[in-house]
């Protein structure tokens, strides 16, 4: 039997552990300082605001959406080009003296894709 090579086999494996586990020493070092790096910079922060300094709802409650009918501006049949649009979206338009009317008239017109059948 040739006890040198079974020398420097066991050596090897030694020395693979040791490195192993030098490896690994150095991975929880790094994590355990960036831990306490985190906590350092944590407490330099400053506190979350107090209740007090909190936005409060205004004295006439909250805030609603309004929502309006607007009139067609009459968008031409065979549509626009874009150097002939002018202002379209950007401009003023007035609010429809008939909202109701409008928002049924355009819901009327709506299929739903999936109707439930009886």
């Amino acid at each position: 039997m040739d006890f040198a090579r079974y020398d420097l086999a066991v050596d090897m494996t030694l020395t693979n552990i040791a490195w192993f586990l030098v490896v690994g020493l150095l991975v929880v070092g790094f994590l355990i300082g960036s831990f306490v790096l985190g906590q350092r910079l944590r407490k330099q922060e400053r506190r979350p605001p107090a209740p007090d300094s909190q936005p409060h709802l205004p004295v006439g409650g909250a805030v609603y959406e309004v929502r309006g009918e607007r009139e067609s501006r009459g968008f031409p049949e065979g549509g626009l080009r874009p150097h002939q649009i002018g202002g379209y979206g950007n401009g003023g338009s007035t609010t429809h003296t008939h909202p109701e009317e409008a928002r049924a008239a355009r819901e009327s017109t709506f299929e739903h894709p999936n109707p439930r059948t009886k």
